[in-house]
């Protein structure tokens, strides 16, 4: 099946974030919440997650599925981006400004995703 060009730009997107939680797995170990145990082990499944989904839109059989997947995993995400407005080595230098425009940008990423359904 033929899917729009955009399609396999936002599938090209997960699967190279999901390649930098190996390149760089120290960067996603600082920003996870102390509360959440097994720090690295969540960086590598969620990296592995998202080069798994990434790949996965683009097969017909499992697309939708895969997006339901990314849209669950963009919301898990959200505990990450409010830990980083908390805590300031998590922050990684960002400022305030750029760490509050990541909320609503997840939830643009998870309508981005939504669109897709059963195309």
């Amino acid at each position: 099946m033929n899917y729009p060009w955009h399609l396999y730009v936002m599938a090209a997107l997960y699967m190279v974030a999901g390649i930098n939680h190996f390149i760089k797995p120290k960067f996603y170990t600082r920003i996870m919440p102390y509360y959440i145990p097994k720090h690295i082990l969540l960086v590598y499944l969620s990296g592995m997650a998202e080069v798994i989904l990434g790949i996965s839109v683009c097969i017909p059989a499992v697309k939708d599925i895969a997006i339901i997947f990314i849209i669950i995993m963009l919301l898990m995400f959200l505990l990450v981006h409010f830990y980083m407005l908390t805590d300031k080595k998590a922050s990684a230098g960002l400022p305030t400004w750029a760490l509050i425009s990541r909320i609503p940008l997840q939830f643009l990423l998870m309508y981005w995703a939504y669109s897709y359904l059963n195309l």
